[in-house]
């Protein structure tokens, strides 16, 4: 990857609607290399997806809390068996596994604190292997969604 690769990647970010021909203008390319290099990228898995990035808030969901996760266990069937469990919660928005205590963080976003509940006590708390969750509100989002920085 090179320094022109970078600067495709970082209008991407910028802007993922662009189309080849406003992106080749802006890293200095003709069309033709500019496909190339895109298409190259993506092949190499540098570029992930393309989607359009939705304001929660605007769409009644603004209530986020963060939650930790311990487990029981760390054998691979139990891990496993979390992990799948977790994919299948629509209203986890991240997870992470972590080292150390706690085993995961979990983002969850929902429209207000009664359905959040309603997620805990139906979804989460009964996810395969949790030894305990606790819970944590998001006050304000200082950074998100920032740009890699390349």
């Amino acid at each position: 990857m090179d320094a022109v690769d970078r600067k495709i990647l970082a209008e991407l970010q910028q802007d993922g609607r662009l189309t080849v021909t406003e992106l080749a203008e802006r890293v200095g390319l003709s069309v033709s290399p500019c496909h190339r290099r895109l298409r190259a990228l993506e092949q190499a898995g540098a570029i992930d997806s393309y989607r359009a990035h939705l304001n929660a808030a605007a769409l009644g969901l603004t209530f986020e809390a963060l939650v930790f996760v311990t487990m029981h266990g760390a054998d691979r069937a139990t891990v496993d068996a979390f992990e799948r469990a977790v994919e299948a919660v629509p209203h986890i928005q991240q997870a992470q596994r972590l080292f150390g205590d706690p085993d995961y963080l979990l983002r969850v976003v929902t429209r207000d604190l009664p359905a959040f509940q309603a997620i805990y006590d139906d979804q989460l708390a009964t996810l395969p292997g949790v030894q305990r969750l606790r819970s944590t509100l998001v006050m304000k989002t200082v950074v998100e969604n920032r740009p890699l920085h390349l």
